[in-house]
């Protein structure tokens, strides 16, 4: 059995400065999640959809070599989905898609103790309701997480997208969500109430990423507050999406995922909470410390970290 099943998009980024491309580099929030699981030591596999080209080939390859399985009918005909990355001079990026999302038509969901998705794969149609039924359908038999990692060109009006997202996050037990995301989906709320409100739809934990502030996570036993390591940051691609690979194998290593630990995941303390956002914001950061979503294996975590051992 996985440790982890992740539903949503893989893609390729074309990544461009001052107007010029700089690189393609694999990518896709779920993509880079299960990416960051793996390098981290956990048993992850990913159903999404990849084309039959090149660059989709490229991503199997970038994924396998991680130690990521690709689900059965992930590979499809038809060219692969690209976000183009246009970075600012500070190194953040804003995205353009081209990509078709849908799921197979008969999917049979491996066995994993956790399902995360989120994105793109959670919103655009029509894959969006087959995987919020998939979410549905795996409530209570497993522990599901979500991030809802907004796009707005591609979400619409965000009074609708915030519905949207509030019925993943009342079918997850695990919500992370950036501050900017919640600037865009709630302007004019404070991220911290938007949290407690969430949690209260039924999720065990809800985080909220500050980027260069850390992050603040709300729990049935209160809220804490976890700065972020001090570090050079050469760019933020793929960062959210490390957090929470990181907020994940935290989970995992503290045995809080799968269904025969939903009563202990739900009754999570302040301290375990403090230590699992800790150790995403710090998976996070070496992310944030080179270019592209290059997130860090568990050695290099390590490396750098040696009281996460």
């Amino acid at each position: 059995m996985d440790d982890v099943l992740v539903v949503g998009e893989a893609l390729v980024d074309i990544v461009m400065r001052a107007g010029l491309v700089v690189g393609e580099h694999p990518g896709g929030s779920p993509a880079n999640v299960a990416l960051g699981l793996g390098r981290l030591g956990r048993r992850v596999s990913l159903l999404s959809r990849l084309g039959d080209d090149d660059r989709g080939e490229r991503v199997r390859a970038h994924l396998a070599a991680s130690g990521v399985t690709l689900a059965a009918g992930t590979m499809a005909t038809g060219p692969t989905s690209t976000a183009t990355a246009r970075l600012d001079d500070r190194g953040v990026a804003s995205y353009e898609f081209e990509l078709d999302w849908r799921l197979p038509d008969a999917v049979e969901r491996p066995p994993a103790r956790a399902l995360h998705t989120g994105s793109i794969a959670a919103f655009l149609a029509p894959g969006g309701e087959a995987v919020l039924e998939l979410v549905r359908q795996a409530q209570r038999q497993v522990t599901v997480s979500y991030d809802p990692n907004a796009r707005p060109v591609l979400m619409g009006a965000a009074g609708p997208a915030r519905k949207r997202v509030e019925q993943f996050v009342a079918a997850a037990d695990v919500v992370k969500v950036s501050d900017e995301d919640l600037a865009w989906l709630a302007p004019a709320a404070d991220p911290a109430d938007i949290a407690q409100d969430w949690l209260a739809l039924g999720p065990a934990l809800v985080v909220v990423t500050r980027g260069g502030e850390g992050a603040t996570a709300v729990c049935a036993a209160g809220r804490v507050d976890v700065p972020a390591p001090s570090i050079a940051v050469v760019d933020t691609v793929g960062a959210g999406d490390a957090f929470m690979a990181g907020l994940l194998d935290a989970l995992a290593g503290a045995d809080l995922l799968g269904a025969d630990r939903s009563d202990a995941l739900h009754a999570i303390g302040r301290d375990a909470l403090a230590a699992a956002a800790r150790r995403a914001t710090r998976v996070a950061a070496i992310t944030c410390s080179r270019p592209g979503a290059d997130p860090p294996t568990l050695a290099e975590l390590l490396a750098a970290y040696p009281d996460e051992a």
